[in-house]
């Protein structure tokens, strides 16, 4: 008989935002896959669950590397897909780890339209998003009543984000870290600097919440970093 395939969201990184359901299948499960984005990386994603784990576990770090290169990219899901393949014959339940959400924005998503074609069984288990959570610490709303939202999940390569900006109420900017300082230019040149409030590393050491964004600008802003903008706000 073979094995399922679990895709487990769990949440930004405080390890209490685990789901019981993504607990129970995490001590049922007989492989943990930890994706990460380079050999010398650690796993985020790991980290926050290891609190969790039986000691006995088996973990498997699989290599996602940050790349556009399409082809780069498709050679490594299909690689981590075919291991992957090889514990799911062998009767094996996989669990597949991954930063908040599995249905938002992660890699998870590449490898279960891989495995789902391949006949096996697959369940996703859903996780608290990122900006979810950054909106639950600063306590601002991200929907109001009949307020629109827009995430943008690569703030620095969207190109109408002037027309966000104006067309939106609530604006999620996350992967922020490249271009923070001109982020802020653009933010300043809709008078939406007061209305912003930047969130990094949200539930994990060293979290920081900043509503005043100028103090950043030209420091290094740490890659977990999002900033809300939220038209109907005030301090």
């Amino acid at each position: 008989m073979k094995g399922t395939f679990y895709g487990i969201g769990v949440g930004p990184g405080d390890p209490e935002l685990v789901t019981l359901k993504a607990k129970r299948l995490l001590d049922e499960c007989q492989v943990i896959i930890a994706p990460i984005t380079a050999m010398e990386k650690q796993s985020v994603a790991l980290n926050i669950v290891k609190p969790l784990l039986q000691e006995d576990k088996t973990v498997d770090t699989l290599v996602f590397p940050m790349t556009y290169d399409e082809q780069e990219l498709s050679r490594h899901w299909d690689e981590a897909a075919q291991h992957i393949f090889t514990l799911l014959d062998e009767g094996k339940n996989v669990v597949f780890l991954t930063l908040g959400d599995p249905m938002v924005y992660s890699t998870y998503m590449y490898i279960l339209k891989r495995v789902k074609d391949k006949g096996y069984f697959a369940e996703t288990v859903p996780g608290i998003t990122s900006f979810c959570a950054a909106s639950s610490r600063t306590c601002l709303p991200l929907a109001e009543g009949s307020e629109t939202i827009a995430i943008i999940p690569s703030a620095y390569e969207c190109d109408n984000l002037d027309e966000i900006l104006d067309k939106f109420d609530n604006i999620v900017l996350m992967k922020i870290s490249k271009n923070f300082d001109k982020l802020v230019d653009i933010l300043g040149q809709h008078g939406l600097k007061k209305n912003a409030v930047l969130v990094s590393r949200c539930g994990l050491d060293e979290e920081m919440i900043e509503y005043d964004l100028d103090r950043l600008i030209g420091q290094k802003v740490n890659y977990l970093s999002m900033i809300i903008v939220k038209k109907s706000m005030g301090h």
